[in-house]
């Protein structure tokens, strides 16, 4: 009751660079840890929910979120004294807490705190380590160097030219805001929809459903860059606080009435940690949209039940835990005719897809098996024929599983199968 106000499970704390007498970003040691992190160490009841959910300990990763509050624990009731004095704790939280290995195998997918009884945040403190790695030390997995050095020079992870940013509209009528200043909705393409061939076809078939319900949007085109979520979550806060600042900027001289996005990771950051920035605005998801335009009448689409196969849909972390989405997607498949099957693994309890946390720069940690083909198995199993999805990251890992067993479900986003089935 006496943490922060209600805030996304993923929203992190900002950061002050303009402060020249801040000595320590991140954490550390245990002391640089909130004084509610710190008390989760007491708080933990013991019950390993938080490690029964976690997708890296499931796969074999050396990630265990419990051990990380009960190692807390124990180093508090041996440092207590000192650290009541003042005293600098003797040791790191890598010394005593939690291995450098399991700080990296993270997903960032909070369903270690979606489970815990009592409201610890055994990711929060991940987070804040991986930023004092990577702010204070220069430590990092090496792989993730190229998705900052896309950031920091093309704006994009994926480290496409500006220039070529919205070659993916190529052949369609796409407004720009230089074109249609005054939109009622600016669309947030994001990086995957503009860079990756496979993400592209998601963001045509998106604006074809637009562009059939009559929608007065634009989009910003080569002014758009990334959202900067990766870099946040791989610790790199700098980086992550220079995109912010220049997006915030942009986006308060455009000034949208209202913003809608492809990406789940691109909602949460523009929606819940901009705001600290100075950005505040309306975001809503794609399947959010395209909800309201089948309920407005305004999206054409057959009514015959189509011929595709049982359909399951898979919750994004981003979409689901971290903002609560999960209606939206459901219903837009009912209505679009779909004959829909859930894993059991759903809603509020999906299983990650292997990408959050900015693994999807990096080569998983070793363990049993890829997150990816964990969940590929479950849908799988439910004899669905479709995977339907609302992220690029998850249909980038999820199609990745798919080539690695015999009989997977193809993987379509949300967007994909309405386009398909518009009159």
């Amino acid at each position: 009751l006496l943490k922060p106000e209600h805030r996304s499970i993923g929203e992190l704390d900002k950061l002050d660079f303009e402060d020249e007498s801040i000595e320590q970003f991140g954490a550390t040691r245990l002391e640089d840890l909130a004084w509610y992190q710190i008390q989760d160490a007491y708080a933990c009841i013991m019950c390993f929910r938080c490690q029964e959910v976690c997708p890296a300990y499931n796969t074999g990763k050396v990630l265990s979120p419990a051990a990380l509050e009960i190692n807390k624990r124990y180093f508090l009731n041996d440092e207590g004294d000192r650290l009541a004095r003042g005293e600098a704790s003797e040791k790191t939280l890598l010394e005593f807490a939690i291995t450098e290995e399991a700080v990296w195998a993270c997903t960032a997918c909070g369903a270690c705190v979606e489970v815990c009884p009592v409201g610890n945040e055994p990711m929060r403190d991940i987070l804040e380590i991986r930023r004092g790695l990577v702010l204070m030390e220069g430590q990092f997995p090496d792989l993730l160097q190229t998705a900052f050095r896309g950031m920091e020079r093309s704006f994009n992870p994926w480290n496409v030219p500006p220039a070529q940013r919205m070659e993916w509209a190529e052949g369609l009528e796409i407004p720009t805001i230089e074109e249609n200043p005054t939109p009622e909705l600016l669309w947030w393409v994001g990086c995957a929809p503009a860079t990756d061939v496979r993400a592209r076809k998601v963001a045509r078939a998106f604006a074809k459903i637009l562009n059939a319900a009559g929608v007065n949007y634009a989009v910003l085109g080569r002014q758009e860059q990334c959202t900067g979520d990766s870099a946040r979550r791989a610790g790199n806060e700098y980086l992550f606080y220079e995109l912010a600042m220049a997006n915030v900027e942009l986006l308060n001289e455009v000034n949208p009435p209202r913003i809608v996005t492809l990406c789940p990771h691109c909602l949460h950051t523009l929606k819940n940690e901009y705001p600290a920035f100075g950005g505040h605005y309306e975001v809503i998801h794609h399947t959010q949209l395209i909800q309201e335009l089948i309920a407005a009448g305004r999206l054409p689409l057959v009514e015959e039940e189509g011929d595709a196969g049982p359909v399951t849909f898979h919750d994004p972390c981003y979409l689901g835990r971290h903002n609560l989405v999960f209606a939206a997607p459901r219903e837009v498949l009912d209505r679009s005719q779909v004959r829909r099957v859930e894993m059991p693994h759903h809603g509020a309890f999906s299983l990650c897809c292997g990408a959050g946390g900015a693994q999807m720069w990096k080569e998983e940690e070793a363990g049993d098996e890829r997150v990816s083909i964990r969940r590929m198995r479950e849908a799988k199993a439910t004899g669905a024929e479709t995977v339907a999805v609302g992220c690029p990251f998850c249909m980038i890992m999820l199609e990745d599983a798919a080539t690695q067993m015999e009989g997977a479900p193809q993987v379509l986003d949300v967007a994909e199968i309405v386009a398909a089935r518009l009159r």
